[in-house]
């Protein structure tokens, strides 16, 4: 496949596809009721919603990654099965999950083409297909090394290689869960124009986004849902930003203008650290009071969630010193960080924050478990009670309590992220990319959450490659480069002041 027009390239002719009374449930909890659809080919279908309102359930069903219960899958008239993601895949539908479905000790080039080597006489035509990856990594305008393993890549390059890898496929539908969420602006640019050059030559999109003007500029219609149901689907002109959200929310949401509070100027250290290195950071030093939220800027790869790590414990540090509320940490460890009350966001739900194969209740008990037994066992009134609470802190819809995390939308396993550390406020809360894939509200609900942790006395450090939700957050912003500070603001720095440090 060549994304090139030109008189040898055969376009593709997606199929009409047909969604009739979808409806799937997780034992009480219904996610989906009655999703009845029809998406025509070469069209780009904007799928929008809350977290928690069905949007990555709907691309799961279609991607073959769980089965719907109800309800019924049609492709140019005719009924077809989704049991699996090969049976989507024979059918030419390709998902492209919000969690990335890469094998992180192979190379870029195993990835693309892994399980579906060109062969001949039985074996593998690695340059033929190297050849292949090649142009169509130059045609797309990724800068992708085809020998670099996937576990040395920012998340930026692995959502590359993701794309290149439905590409490659040749797919006739593509189903993208937030493909921008880890994607700087160029990126960003480049994949959307990627996105509607593949659906001028007949390629069906359909694709969830949380970036309301980016669908606006892209889908040609789109399907509203809310909390499980599908409120309207129409053509996307006319249709406003507000507009959206009015329906995804079911009411008006006033923009968040909140700012962080004044922190008193006597206010005790909560955090100092000194001089912290490693193989990715150097002489990293920095103080935040309680109260204060400290901001970490700068580009992609520039070293914000390293720093992060390096303080929480999770990477090894060969010099420095972290003390918290003035007693040196003796040991850096994430053992050591929880028991002075460091908690950590990462960057990866999947990879670092959550662990997928149990319920979210579970997930959010686990950081306190010892204050909940008594000779050994867990008390469950008590666990119960707590996670009742966390969870209507951080406003996750519906009783998602005993759903297996990884079922559960991308907002909601944020949320769950906050929640299991809500159970016992900590006093120092390291942040990395707070709102990264979830929707407008649920963003303006994250950001009342870390403003209120640090109106109660919490030191927060958030990182975040979204630099307006650093400066509404911060009242001081640290920019990075290359694995050091560069440049310190105070809160009334411009984007433009903090951009220049960055790049210059």
């Amino acid at each position: 496949m060549t994304l090139t027009p030109d008189a040898q390239a055969p376009h593709v002719v997606a199929p009409t596809m047909v969604l009739e009374n979808v409806g799937k449930s997780y034992g009480s909890t219904s996610v989906l009721r009655d999703i009845t659809l029809s998406i025509a080919p070469g069209e780009i279908h904007g799928l929008l919603g809350e977290n928690g309102a069905g949007k990555s359930t709907l691309l799961k069903i279609l991607g073959g990654a769980i089965t719907a219960d109800t309800g019924t899958v049609s492709m140019d008239g005719e009924q077809v099965r989704l049991g699996s993601p090969r049976d989507a895949i024979d059918l030419g539908v390709s998902l492209i999950a919000q969690e990335l479905a890469l094998v992180p000790q192979r190379s870029v080039l195993e990835n693309i083409f892994l399980g579906r080597w060109a062969h001949r006489g039985g074996f593998a035509r690695t340059r033929a297909d190297r050849g292949f990856a090649e142009r169509l990594i130059s045609e797309v305008g990724f800068a992708l090394d085809l020998d670099a393993p996937v576990a040395s890549l920012s998340l930026g390059q692995a959502q590359q290689v993701e794309i290149v890898k439905a590409l490659a496929r040749g797919s006739k539908v593509l189903c993208l869960d937030e493909p921008t969420a880890a994607l700087g602006e160029a990126d960003t640019e480049n994949l959307l124009r990627v996105l509607r050059q593949l659906a001028a030559r007949g390629t069906t999109v359909i694709i969830v986004s949380h970036f309301l003007e980016e669908i606006l500029g892209l889908a040609d219609r789109i399907t509203v849902l809310r909390d499980g149901n599908q409120i309207v689907t129409d053509d996307a002109a006319g249709y406003t930003a507000d507009s959206l959200v009015s329906l995804m929310v079911g009411r008006q949401m006033e923009a968040l203008e909140r700012t962080p509070e004044p922190v008193a100027a006597d206010a005790e250290v909560a955090i100092r650290v000194s001089g912290l290195s490693n193989q990715r950071i150097s002489d990293i030093s920095f103080e935040v009071r309680r109260g204060e939220v400290l901001g970490l800027a700068g580009l992609m790869g520039s070293g914000r969630s390293e720093t992060l790590n390096a303080v929480f414990g999770a990477d090894r540090v060969t010099a420095g010193e972290v003390w918290i509320q003035g007693r040196r940490v003796r040991r850096n460890s994430v053992r050591a960080s929880i028991r002075n009350r460091v908690a950590l966001v990462p960057e990866s739900r999947k990879d670092q924050g959550l662990v997928l194969g149990r319920s979210a209740s579970d997930n959010i008990a686990l950081p306190s478990l010892g204050r909940r037994q008594h000779a050994g066992f867990i008390r469950p009134a008590l666990e119960r009670a707590v996670v009742d609470r966390a969870v209507a802190d951080v406003d996750i819809r519906g009783r998602v309590q005993q759903v297996n995390v990884g079922d559960l939308s991308g907002g909601n396993q944020q949320k769950v992220l906050f929640a299991k550390w809500l159970v016992d406020p900590p006093a120092v809360f390291l942040i990395d990319e707070p709102t990264r894939g979830v929707d407008v509200a649920a963003k303006a609900n994250i950001h009342s959450l870390i403003l209120d942790l640090a109106a109660a006395g919490t030191a927060v450090i958030v990182a975040s490659s979204e630099l307006e939700e650093v400066l509404s957050l911060s009242h001081r912003v640290a920019v990075m480069k290359k694995g050091r500070i560069v440049a310190e603001f105070d809160r009334s720095v411009s984007a433009d002041e903090v951009m220049t440090a960055a790049f210059l």
